[in-house]
């Protein structure tokens, strides 16, 4: 039986008090909310903190307020469960609907919050083990060790960003709010994650995830997301397509395509987003963009299935997501 390692737990009632108690604590310090993934992690030694600080009792935390012409505030100790069933989010979001509903199990959505997953952990097969099975092979770059066994040459982390929500955010462009004692700052989705697998958000540690928005333009996407997993329920992805397209009278005047699953950050889809404006959303021009977003898809082998044909799969997720967007 795997056990958590000890640890201090605070439960502070409000942000600021949270973040004294970050600041004071060091490095060694870490937040936890839903714990989905957390405490697993803390399991196998991943990660194994002096001192958590728990979000739960945190009310401002929590919640989705606004409306689509407003504009939307997501709470980041909100539960997956709640955003879920949000009949805001399900009318005027659907890709974030659908890539909320794709998290987990609903056991698991009871608990996790849209914070953690905004933030989940990077993953890969040789990290994603238990301390034992690790030590054997001397570690991994990303723990305890200093080589990626993806790829013995890098000099960078390769493991894998599994957010569902990520990619969706960054297509909607979602504003971030962070807290520290030093003060918040404010970003968008796209700029909160790096393309390594070890330094894989530029949060610093101190700071606290306090609120996600969404413009009030971005209810006026048609949006859409599809997933690739061996197992429908519980899997992580190994290729996400979150799609956000603005259309007038059929012709495409806003287009957002991200990919997650395939890199250790979403990648945005650029020369497939250009093919996409100031056309109309034919089956030529989905079979355009489609080919142009496919090259981005470069995965390696540290998750599920034959690298040739997750790549492949890319193509098809993406021609999927647009087909259903122009059938909404």
């Amino acid at each position: 039986m795997m056990r958590l390692p000890k640890f201090r737990y605070y439960a502070p009632s409000a942000v600021a008090e949270a973040a004294s108690i970050l600041h004071g604590e060091g490095p060694r310090a870490m937040v936890v909310a839903g714990g989905t993934d957390l405490y697993p992690n803390m399991k196998r030694r991943h990660q194994t903190p002096a001192a958590l600080v728990g979000l739960r009792r945190i009310e401002t935390l929590r919640g989705v307020t606004g409306s689509a012409a407003r504009g939307l505030s997501i709470g980041p100790a909100t539960t997956l469960t709640e955003i879920e069933e949000s009949p805001l989010i399900r009318r005027h979001y659907p890709g974030l609907y659908q890539a909320i509903h794709s998290i987990s199990t609903p056991i698991l959505r009871n608990m996790g919050t849209i914070g953690g997953n905004v933030c989940l952990d990077t993953r890969c097969n040789y990290y994603d083990q238990n301390y034992e099975w690790r030590r054997a092979i001397n570690f991994c770059m990303k723990c305890d060790g200093d080589v990626c066994w993806v790829a013995p040459g890098s000099d960078v982390c390769l493991a894998v960003s599994s957010s569902d929500t990520a990619p969706m955010l960054c297509a909607y462009g979602a504003r971030l709010r962070l807290a520290s004692k030093k003060g918040e700052r404010t970003l968008e989705a796209k700029d909160f994650y790096n393309r390594d697998g070890i330094r894989y958000l530029t949060k610093r540690p101190d700071e606290i995830l306090t609120g996600i928005t969404l413009a009030p333009g971005a209810a006026r996407f048609r949006s859409a997301y599809r997933k690739l997993r061996r197992r429908e329920a519980f899997d992580f992805p190994v290729l996400g397509v979150a799609a956000c397209l603005r259309l007038e009278r059929d012709v495409v005047t806003d287009a957002r395509l991200w990919l997650g699953a395939v890199s250790m950050a979403p990648v945005e889809a650029k020369a497939a987003q250009a093919a996409l404006l100031g056309r109309p959303l034919t089956d030529a021009t989905i079979e355009e963009a489609a080919r142009l977003a496919y090259p981005l898809a470069k995965p390696v082998d540290n998750t599920d299935f034959a690298l040739r044909w997750r790549k492949e799969m890319a193509l098809h997720f993406v021609r999927e997501a647009l087909r259903e967007i122009r059938r909404s």
